[in-house]
């Protein structure tokens, strides 16, 4: 398998002043996100070589830290690519409306009920909008970020509320984080996860 590289964020850095500082964001990619790429090859390198005899491992650790690194990986990903700059109208559009009100009756329950998620995670993890294959959405909770996913589910919005994520700007206020990530939210980028 190819290592995993580091991806460049889809804006500047300052890009989401105003909600996430500056310094918050070079933080959060350049060290946390990287220490997941890192943490990924390096289980992912020590799988190649026990497959190839050159090693022995304790596979269950092994496992656990490449499901950790590699789904650390990804959820920053579409955290990133689930923000743009922000801005007080920043609304979904007509047809993305449409959707949320078919699965949570309007857009403030689905707001509502996301930011709960958010709010609510116990220590580390992440609030998720999840889409089926008949875009049936779903908001839940992945602790850390050993488990990416139901079975047959696939992340669609992401927001993450680990500490390093907003401590800098909110200190211990997550729900003041939250409420103010709203303002960030890409929802051209979810629209298109959705219908896309």
């Amino acid at each position: 398998m190819q290592k995993l590289i580091l991806n460049s964020l889809p804006y500047a850095y300052n890009e989401l002043e105003g909600v996430i500082s500056q310094k918050i964001v070079e933080l959060h990619h350049d060290k946390h996100q990287n220490a997941y790429v890192n943490g990924a090859n390096t289980a992912l390198e020590k799988l190649e070589k026990s497959r190839n005899g050159e090693i022995e491992i304790n596979t269950r650790e092994v496992l656990r830290d490449w499901s950790f690194n590699y789904n650390g990986v990804l959820l920053h990903e579409l955290f990133w690519l689930g923000m743009r700059k922000p801005s007080q109208e920043n609304k979904p559009s007509e047809n993305l409306v449409k959707i949320i009100e078919q699965n949570f009756v309007s857009v403030d329950a689905f707001m509502k009920e996301f930011s709960a998620s958010a709010i609510g995670v116990e220590g580390s993890g992440w609030a998720v909008l999840w889409k089926d294959k008949n875009n049936n959405l779903m908001i839940g909770q992945v602790e850390k970020h050993n488990l990416l996913g139901l079975n047959g589910w696939e992340p669609v919005l992401v927001l993450d509320v680990w500490e390093h994520a907003y401590y800098l700007d909110y200190q211990n206020n997550r729900a003041g984080f939250v409420e103010k990530w709203w303002s960030a939210v890409n929802w051209d980028y979810v629209v298109n996860k959705l219908v896309g």
